[in-house]
């Protein structure tokens, strides 16, 4: 009688530590998963703050009034002009297919950025403008 006990007692710490494996190999992929996640979001995160540096690096440059499309660029990123009708232009910064765009205007030959004309979303009707030449 005392061998079946001893197998019953056997059994069921076993079965909790087969129990316990499960949960921890759950509970390990759950945090494989979460990581994943938090890397992708501060990847998302870096690329949006570089292509808003060089959006604000194009708009301190000096842009002439001519030609019509002007690119500059540095190892990490590049920054556009191009000039649009009736005295518009826009500014266009990218790194890695992320694009943000900065309204100007041209007065006297002098491009002069608008001071809430940044977006973070094409602000033409015809999106081709919008892109890095």
């Amino acid at each position: 009688m005392n061998r079946q006990r001893g197998i019953s007692s056997l059994a069921l710490v076993l079965l909790l530590l087969v129990l316990g494996t499960l949960i921890l190999t759950g509970l390990n992929q759950q945090l494989i998963t979460f990581s994943a996640l938090v890397g992708g979001e501060s990847r998302s995160l870096q690329q949006q703050a570089t292509v808003q540096s060089a959006l604000e690096w194009g708009r301190v440059q000096s842009w002439s009034s001519e030609p019509q499309i002007q690119c500059k660029k540095t190892p990490a990123w590049r920054v556009c002009l191009r000039q649009l009708s009736e005295g518009r232009a826009l500014l266009i910064a990218g790194d890695s297919g992320l694009l943000l765009w900065r309204a100007a205007e041209i007065v006297d030959g002098e491009v002069r950025f608008l001071p809430h004309g940044w977006s973070d979303f094409c602000p033409l009707k015809e999106s081709a403008l919008c892109q890095l030449p």
